[in-house]
């Protein structure tokens, strides 16, 4: 494994990454959403160096495909955010790849009547998107290899890692 981003430069950019929001939502409440698993280590870091009140919440989203009559169909599941009217909503996870999950979540969240929803990632693998997603916080674009460390696993394994390396295609198969 090869280091992407070191531990020094993650929690540079996220410090980076707290101060505009905080300028952002200048001392609203923003309910902070963080999407496990992959999420939890970078909405920690970022919460504690935000200075805008914060409330923490955190939901887990799969998708499965299923076989209907011979076609493919996915489905986007995930648990609840808590109320989200009158509410500005943070989503926060380590890396957006296709972004078709997070999109469909963004959806559903705005037929609740936020004040806002945004999106917050760490790695934005922008090649590899599949939707139209804006991401309003952005840590580092990637278009390498799988990364783990800082959340992000392989098989289980690597998000205890305090930086981000990229497994090489050998490994990551």
């Amino acid at each position: 494994m090869e280091t992407a981003f070191s531990e020094e430069q993650i929690q540079a950019r996220v410090r980076a990454l707290a101060e505009q929001i905080s300028r952002d939502y200048d001392g609203e409440v923003v309910h902070v959403v963080g999407i496990l698993e992959s999420g939890f280590l970078f909405m920690a870091d970022l919460v504690r160096r935000m200075t805008v009140p914060v409330e923490c919440h955190f939901l887990k989203m799969e998708s499965k495909d299923t076989d209907e009559s011979g076609k493919q169909r996915r489905s986007i599941v995930y648990g609840s955010p808590g109320p989200v009217e009158g509410r500005h909503i943070l989503l926060v996870n380590a890396l957006v790849d296709s972004g078709v999950t997070l999109d469909h979540l963004v959806q559903q969240l705005e037929m609740k009547n936020p004040k806002s929803v945004k999106a917050a990632t760490l790695v934005d693998r922008e090649d590899r998107r599949r939707v139209a997603l804006r991401l309003d916080y952005v840590g580092f674009p990637w278009e390498g290899d799988r990364l783990v460390g800082y959340g992000l696993d392989q098989d289980g394994l690597y998000r205890n890692l305090p930086y981000l390396a990229a497994l090489p295609a050998d490994i990551a198969s």
